[in-house]
């Protein structure tokens, strides 16, 4: 038996602790390992409220800018209780609560200040805490991208932490795109002022385009034991340069992972789904749910701003129950450079398949949110096109009903390290539309259990999309054998987390 530590800035087994498909990771892998019979502990931040109704297990004192300061752990219940995990949040004032998803920040000004400050803090508070041996002996430590990679730092550099150096540790990247850069020196949220007794080795942290700063996924990529990508084509695509827009690689790192495939350290294994004990939604629910949560938001506080938007969404719901459309395009996503950028670059691609949508009855459903600038964008087309539905939030319920009741869902990501919505869609049967890069290529086959796109110019690739909408709705309109067949074909696509974590054994966790 194996004693497993995962440390995240996000995990779905708690409540409230979600901004994306790393914290499905972070709930899953463990139940898996669990059920192999190993040991689970995983720890997040608290972000000031997950630790509120937790038990207080001890405090950590820990060093930080020179001085002592305290930190606190706590034992949380999960919102499924199984045997052989444990979860824990790291508590501490600096570890504040984002505006992104209550957890991230956003600081246009200088990326990644905040959140720096509270990672930097959290990790060295989990590093004290294997120290006290809270989580007994960790025999593999699972981080998650670079919001967790100075746990390596401490190993690598800190003679307080040489406790570390016991274990193996393995680092997944779920997003290289996001990686963590900040100064090394002259800043508060900087390396040298949080940590200016740690005598650390300048090349295995430095960014290679921003020679004065750290670059936390680089960290996590040079000093982890073994490195993992969640899916095998992200792998490939990452270890090739960046040509932006039209392709999304390395970005800048493609050295660094090149050298840590060819040391036998990087490996690509796609994330899985689960296809038992999963959250079922009841069918015909969909326009319900939505008015239910339009409500529920529209008395909080925090959603007066939005209430415009709420309000136009509910009248084009309410609209819906009297006149159900013939079709339900739909997707799920952060409002994101990531997962619209086609929108963005030429709003007209987006208001084009809305007007075929509308000449068939058909409807377009999009949750989520993000940077400001995608918000917007989408709550302006939402206002003109009467068949655009934007709900501009976040609701289990909502999601559940969208993967059960769409007929086709719509993917159009500039990148894609793995994707977990489109093996949500189609377990249940549901046709994907998506661009055919990184997971993407691994999960859906075009013209067998799903539809594709791709293009060798971001023009040509955008206008490829509006084509496949076409073919979506023709195959659907006028070829029903051929649409029941590839749903039969997507709902039978097994890609399980016994597969992935029997891979993870044998390359991740091995030593």
């Amino acid at each position: 038996m194996k004693n497993f530590l995962f440390v995240s800035a996000e995990n779905d087994a708690l409540a409230n602790c979600k901004a994306g498909g790393m914290a499905d990771v972070v709930r899953d892998v463990p139940r898996q390992l669990a059920a192999a019979g190993d040991q689970v502990h995983v720890v997040v931040p608290a972000y000031n409220r997950l630790h509120k109704k937790g038990r207080f297990i001890t405090q950590l004192k820990i060093r930080i800018q020179g001085q002592e300061t305290v930190a606190e752990i706590y034992e949380v219940a999960p919102k499924t209780h199984y045997n052989g995990i444990t979860h824990y949040v790291i508590h501490h004032p600096q570890i504040v609560e984002g505006n992104i998803a209550h957890i991230y920040n956003d600081d246009p000004e200088e990326p990644f200040f905040t959140d720096a400050v509270k990672y930097f803090i959290f990790n060295t508070a989990v590093a004290q805490a294997v120290k006290q041996n809270i989580f007994d002996h960790v025999d593999i430590a699972h981080l998650h991208d670079w919001h967790t990679a100075l746990l390596v730092f401490h190993r690598a550099f800190n003679p307080a932490y040489e406790v570390l150096r016991q274990t193996h540790f393995v680092y997944s990247i779920h997003n290289l795109s996001l990686q963590g850069i900040r100064p090394l020196r002259d800043n508060y949220a900087s390396v040298e002022a949080f940590f200016p007794e740690i005598p650390y080795d300048y090349h295995k942290v430095s960014d290679t385009r921003y020679p004065d700063c750290i670059n936390l996924m680089a960290v996590g990529i040079r000093l982890c034991d073994q490195v993992h990508t969640v899916s095998p084509s992200y792998m490939q695509d990452i270890m090739k340069p960046s040509n932006k827009p039209e392709f999304i690689g390395g970005e800048g790192l493609e050295h660094d992972l090149i050298a840590a495939h060819q040391q036998g350290r990087l490996h690509g294994i796609l994330n899985g789904v689960n296809y038992a004990n999963m959250r079922v939604a009841q069918k015909g629910k969909l326009y319900t749910n939505i008015l239910k949560q339009i409500y529920r938001w529209i008395q909080e506080e925090s959603k007066k701003y939005k209430a415009d938007i709420l309000a136009n969404t509910g009248e084009k719901v309410v609209e819906l129950l009297d006149n159900p459309p013939s079709f339900i395009a739909s997707s799920v996503a952060r409002m994101t450079e990531q997962k619209f950028y086609f929108f963005k670059r030429n709003p007209l691609a987006l208001k084009t398949i809305l007007e075929k949508l509308k000449a068939n009855n058909a409807i377009f459903i999009l949750l989520g949110t993000g940077e400001p600038e995608y918000e917007v964008l989408m709550r302006e087309i939402s206002y003109q096109h009467s068949n655009f539905i934007f709900i501009n939030g976040q609701s289990e319920d909502i999601i559940d009903s969208i993967y059960l009741e769409s007929d086709l869902y719509f993917m159009p990501s500039l990148f894609e390290p793995c994707g977990i919505s489109q093996m949500l869609a189609m377990r249940n049967g549901v046709l994907c539309l998506v661009h055919h890069t990184g997971g993407l290529i691994d999960t859906v086959q075009d013209g067998v259990d799903g539809f594709a796109f791709k293009g060798e110019s971001i023009n040509e690739t955008i206008n490829n999309m509006v084509t496949a909408f076409d073919r979506c709705l023709s195959v659907f309109n006028e070829d029903k054998t051929t649409w029941k067949k590839m749903r039969k074909k997507a709902k039978a696509a097994r890609f399980s987390w016994e597969d992935s974590v029997n891979e993870y054994y044998a390359k991740l966790y091995t030593y």
